[in-house]
């Protein structure tokens, strides 16, 4: 079982919102930059991988049961994307790492976690 507090800790992130989450199992993850590709995705309790930083990201999350987003790149949201997050339940997470090794760890600890 993978949390969304193992998943801070593995991406060596910084937890920004949402901190009501950090117990909840995460099912699956996704990396992208354009919420269509994300709406296409449809998966329940997963992780968000994305460097877009506006609160359509927080407002496409919620509709698809994402429960965490992780800033790649070490992109930092606003306050209004922040204020949202914590409004809305869902949980931020800052890593300096780029969007593929981000993806890649998460990737390795679910098939070591099988």
């Amino acid at each position: 079982m993978i949390t969304v507090n193992n998943v801070a800790e593995l991406l060596d992130g910084k937890i920004l919102a949402g901190e009501c989450n950090l117990s909840e199992e995460v099912h699956s993850a996704c990396g992208a930059d354009m919420m269509s590709d994300v709406l296409a995705f449809v998966k329940d309790k997963a992780v968000l991988f994305t460097g877009l930083m506006n609160p359509q990201v927080i407002r496409t999350a919620e509709m698809m049961d994402i429960i965490c987003i992780v800033f790649v790149r070490g992109k930092l949201p606003g306050e209004d994307v922040i204020e949202l997050a914590n409004e809305r339940g869902v949980t931020l997470i800052a890593t300096k790492l780029r969007m593929f090794e981000a993806c890649g760890k998460l990737y390795a600890e679910f098939n070591s976690a099988k």
